[in-house]
């Protein structure tokens, strides 16, 4: 258990990085994997297709209602305990999913899935802030952002790869010997990180956890035709639960909801850039299928094949912004990749009906550019806007805004398909390229802002 101070010794470095690359890479390729399989899935265990969208929508509340209390239970027993305990509730919960034999029971899993991965997702970020030197922080996170882009790259892929030799069940039980390689990795060269003296509270956790889970579920049934009284009446309860949970942590040293962080200029803005370009890129990702497919004309396969552009350059130019991010300005590498972001959005809108391979591939390949360009420079700007001693805080509140922001975009989604059936991925692409000229304004406005006031 090696102790940190500017960062852990090269030797101890690559182990502590494998064993965090496996744990977020597993938490995202989960969610790619399943997303493909889910007919297989419906099939395998005798459900309908609407109903089997409760093993992805479990899983994602889950997620976002426990990512801020995990934080902060870190700042109590270590961002080390938490990683490890996640990491172990993420492969006890996969053994239960590949065990699975009905809905409820998978659905059930899943929810505990979810917390393992809230657990992992809270944390990773802050512990690498302590592996690697502050010198070479933005190279790190560029290769955080690789290990995530390639996740999303290879989840399609890898799905029809396991479907063609083997049941569902082995979606989640590959999850197995991985974690378990990441949790002997953790166990050796995790850095001790001190803790704070804080205590846990309890009801602020349950507050924020039904501040995030109930505005999504709101938003959600908003924009699918549910009830307007019972949206309204998710959505208020949420606020509430909001205003309650600010109440109770004022004045709070390390406020759950990061309130004390939002009071920081750069940290408020770094993270409103992230909720935006995660918004835009939610918005593409659930959009553009039904554009390839319903306008376009093209298969499901040949639609999977025409949007790995977009992760696949993410993965790539996440390492030349991230090592880009210790010698140029933050705010500037942020800004040029979300008006590259949408440039790409607003020519993917503007496909005609004949448009060829090569057309909607360099789209795709400069949207790509343009989040790449963005993601690892932002991260490191939100972390190093925040003290050392707030580092989970930090971590937290990254998790958080790309789940709030891929929520929303995938909720505006359906929203725009309410306004216009034919035209609505168009409108969600347009959205989107309103919310990337948002992102990068946040970005620039960062420009304005003295490191003092950090």
């Amino acid at each position: 258990m090696p102790s940190v101070a500017d960062g852990l010794p090269s030797n101890t470095r690559l182990p502590a990085v494998i064993a965090i690359s496996l744990g977020i890479g597993m938490a995202t390729l989960d969610t790619a994997i399943v997303n493909t399989a889910l007919p297989t899935l419906a099939e395998g265990i005798g459900t309908d297709s609407a109903s089997v969208i409760w093993v992805v929508n479990a899983y994602q509340l889950a997620t976002i209602a426990a990512v801020l209390p995990f934080a902060a239970l870190s700042d109590v027993l270590g961002h080390r305990r938490v990683f490890l305990g996640g990491l172990l509730v993420f492969i006890v919960a996969s053994l239960f999913c590949g065990l699975a034999w009905s809905l409820p029971t998978l659905t059930a899993a899943r929810v505990v899935q979810g917390l393992g991965a809230a657990a992992i997702m809270s944390v990773n970020i802050a512990l690498l802030r302590h592996i690697y030197p502050a010198k070479i922080l933005g190279r790190g996170l560029g290769y955080n952002s690789l290990v995530v882009g390639l996740a999303f790259t290879l989840g399609p892929t890898a799905a029809s790869a396991i479907l063609s030799v083997t049941t569902w069940h082995w979606l989640y039980l590959i999850n197995v010997p991985l974690g378990l390689l990441a949790v002997v990795l953790g166990l050796r060269s995790l850095p001790v990180i001190p803790i704070s003296g804080h205590t846990f509270d309890r009801l602020a956790a349950i507050l924020c956890a039904g501040l995030f889970a109930l505005l999504v579920l709101g938003l959600g049934s908003s924009v699918h035709g549910g009830e307007g009284g019972l949206s309204l009446g998710l959505i208020g309860v949420a606020l509430a639960c909001g205003l309650w949970l600010m109440r109770r942590q004022a004045g709070h040293p390390a406020p759950m909801l990061a309130i004390d962080l939002f009071k920081r200029p750069l940290f408020a803005l770094s993270s409103l850039t992230a909720i935006c370009a995660f918004s835009a890129q939610g918005l593409a990702f659930v959009s553009l299928p039904f554009l390839l497919q319903m306008g376009l004309g093209h298969s499901q396969v040949a639609t999977g094949f025409l949007m790995t552009p977009w992760p696949a350059v993410v993965a790539v130019m996440a390492l030349i912004a991230g090592r880009l991010a210790d010698r140029v300005s933050l705010a500037l590498l942020c800004g040029t990749g979300l008006l590259m972001l949408s440039a790409g959005m607003a020519s993917l809108a503007l496909l005609s009906n004949n448009a060829s391979t090569f057309d909607i591939g360099w789209r795709m390949a400069l949207c790509g550019a343009g989040f790449g360009f963005f993601q690892s420079p932002n991260l490191k700007a939100i972390m190093t806007s925040a003290p050392m001693a707030r580092s989970g805080g930090a971590s937290g509140i990254v998790a958080t805004s790309r789940l709030m922001g891929q929520t929303l975009g995938a909720s505006l989604v359906a929203l725009c398909f309410h306004l216009s059936t034919d035209s609505g991925p168009q409108y969600a692409l347009w959205l989107g390229c309103a919310f990337a000229l948002a992102g990068a304004l946040a970005s620039g406005l960062r420009l304005m802002q003295s490191p003092e006031q950090s």
